[in-house]
């Protein structure tokens, strides 16, 4: 497809890599809501050279390394971005590197610091905590003084969040994690857990919180066990993650909430002070992003990192790459 000149406000991106989300596994199979009409690419975040600038483009130059955040087509070599959605590239960062920011360490970032609000001190459970958001949130919570269980499915992911991201523990997700859990922090132990599983492990997590804890809903990967939709896989997992009465949170004292990136509306302003200050902790040493391997930036690429995230083999983030 030709590529358009880019209009007033906007910048022409060549993309040097781009990350890889389980959201774009949910957006290939059907079971994302925000997703344009076909023909369209996933990808949510790329990195790349600015090559083109726009009328009003502000303080973007062409040769400018950018980062940017958009909804859908990050699968490219090249990207028309309004100005809007573009971020400073660290210049101590490899794209690869810069790739495997944003998307992770911004949803974690909502779902300690805005939608929790979490405090140093509190303890903090993670599911998943050795994927791509897991593991920015690990290192996110650690960084501001939480104490940090984490759950995963393999003794090497396991080992990995404890020993590389510094969780204090990690129990198997595979087994009665929630017994495991209470063993490290006690009944109802619990001040801020962060689910994207769904299924049986919502209404674990909920029994798990400390009075005035919060549980914080992203995802509901129960849903998706296989490469493919699978309506009777969804249906189940939907049901198995069960309903929520206001009713049921008072007598618990705890709350329930919900995040998604994309549909923040009035409130993605707050994105870009938070994506600042994850570069900047990762300039000086306090955070690092966690890269797990890189692929390609090409159709092979995409459909052998998509194979990867399936196998549910990650730890970290998985990155497409391409040398401009």
């Amino acid at each position: 497809m030709a590529l358009p000149d880019p209009g007033p406000g906007q910048v022409h991106l060549e993309v040097a890599a781009t990350g890889v989300n389980f959201a774009d596994l949910l957006m290939r199979s059907g079971l994302y809501a925000t997703v344009p009409p076909m023909p369209y690419s996933p990808g949510f975040e790329a990195v790349g050279i600015i090559r083109r600038v726009g009328p009003d483009a502000g303080p973007w130059s062409a040769g400018d390394r950018a980062v940017a955040l958009i909804r859908y087509g990050g699968y490219a070599r090249d990207l028309i971005v309004p100005v809007a959605n573009l971020f400073r590239c660290p210049e101590t960062l490899s794209f690869a590197e810069a790739a495997a920011v944003p998307v992770a360490f911004l949803t974690a970032w909502v779902a300690l610091f805005e939608s929790a609000r979490v405090r140093a001190g509190e303890t903090a459970l993670i599911l998943n905590a050795a994927g791509g958001v897991g593991s920015a949130a690990v290192l996110l919570s650690r960084w501001k003084g939480l104490r940090v269980i984490g759950t995963a499915g393999s003794e090497a992911k396991r080992r990995f969040v404890v020993d590389r991201l510094g969780a204090e523990a990690c129990v198997d997700s595979g087994g009665d994690w929630g017994a495991g859990v209470e063993g490290v922090v006690g009944p109802r132990g619990v001040d801020v857990a962060l689910d994207a599983i769904g299924g049986r492990a919502t209404p674990v997590c909920r029994s798990l919180l400390a009075p005035l804890g919060r549980l914080v809903f992203y995802g509901m990967s129960d849903a998706m066990p296989a490469r493919r939709k699978h309506w009777p896989s969804i249906i189940a997992a939907w049901l198995r993650t069960g309903r929520i009465h206001p009713l049921d949170l008072i007598e618990p004292n705890v709350g329930v909430s919900g995040i998604h990136l994309l549909h923040l509306g009035a409130r993605e302003h707050l994105l870009r002070p938070a994506l600042a200050e994850v570069y900047g902790a990762i300039e000086a040493g306090d955070l690092a992003p966690v890269l797990d391997r890189t692929f390609p930036l090409d159709r092979a690429g995409a459909v052998a990192a998509h194979h990867y995230l399936h196998a549910r083999r990650v730890t970290g983030k998985v990155v497409l790459v391409h040398d401009p």
